[in-house]
């Protein structure tokens, strides 16, 4: 590795901090600004949603609600559900696999990990999809950093062969260690926290399958200056999530990111894949949170 991970993450820990900080409320949309009957017009944003966030809420239920607002494609659901999303006119942006806990960090998951990969691989092959998301995976008691970046590698390289020939592209999420308050919101002890580390490791993998999953709310949480990072690996961003920032809640402005211009700086990268919500839902009508949230993304 060039670069001491945790070296890397206490040296900047002072340029995160404030980088992370850097608030434009004015550009939000406040809640009340939403029509009821908005539906996503310019489309320069191809929108998804990570069914998940949205839970308990019945799959139908979001999935027509999704249609009607405009979004193109839905992930984080149970494949039982992907027949509807079809029938509805709409994809699926991103299968899962083998989770972010038990990830190739370790090679007791290798065996497990290779399976699901594979396995998603070739559910993408048969319908038509294009992304399979991947994770590090949680740090492992007693291997090195050097030696979990390796493992990581080996297993991505062991089922790249198969992604490239059906077209078929890896995604790596780099996710936050540093929020402890809730099981979703961050994730304490997850090895690819550091997204300039997520990136090395796909650089030295060097296959066109293997993308970053640039989440901005785990980003800003890390590492801050969102924007420029975008701009610096936009040839290896291969997905986006959303979420406001603190509370991984709606796009709204009780939140400190400015995602008007996140959206335009994805849009001006000349990224064309998905940008998924992947908030958890605060207010009491949830589909009014992901039709706003959907407003201020289609830029």
């Amino acid at each position: 590795m060039k670069t001491n991970r945790r070296n890397f993450l206490k040296n900047t820990a002072g340029l995160a901090a404030g980088t992370a900080l850097c608030t434009n409320t004015e550009a939000q949309v406040p809640r009340d600004q939403t029509p009821n009957n908005f539906k996503i017009s310019k489309g320069r944003i191809n929108q998804s949603v990570m069914g998940w966030c949205f839970n308990p809420m019945p799959t139908p239920d979001l999935a027509h609600a999704c249609k009607k607002i405009g979004l193109v494609a839905m992930e984080g659901i149970g494949r039982n559900h992907y027949p509807l999303v079809k029938k509805l006119g709409m994809t699926i942006s991103l299968v899962g696999s083998h989770g972010f806990k038990k990830g190739p960090v370790d090679p007791e998951n290798h065996a497990e990990c290779s399976k699901k990969l594979n396995d998603a691989i070739e559910l993408c092959a048969k319908e038509g999809y294009k992304r399979v998301i991947t994770f590090t995976g949680m740090s492992a008691k007693g291997i090195s950093d050097e030696a979990a970046a390796k493992n990581c590698i080996d297993v991505w390289k062991s089922v790249l062969p198969k992604a490239e020939k059906h077209g078929v592209t890896l995604c790596l999420e780099h996710l936050n260690s540093r929020d402890d308050s809730h099981p979703m919101k961050g994730h304490p002890g997850y090895w690819g926290d550091d997204v300039d580390l997520c990136a090395e490791l796909i650089n030295k993998v060097g296959s066109p399958s293997l993308k970053l999953l640039f989440d901005v709310y785990h980003v800003q949480i890390m590492n801050g200056d969102v924007i420029r990072r975008i701009r610096q690996y936009k040839d290896i961003i291969g997905h986006y999530h959303t979420a406001g920032n603190p509370g991984r809640a709606e796009l709204d402005e009780t939140q400190e990111i400015n995602y008007p211009a996140v959206m335009r700086a994805i849009v001006e990268s000349g990224y064309k894949g998905y940008v998924a919500q992947e908030f958890i839902p605060t207010w009491d009508d949830k589909v009014a949170a992901l039709r706003h949230s959907a407003m201020v993304c289609d830029v």
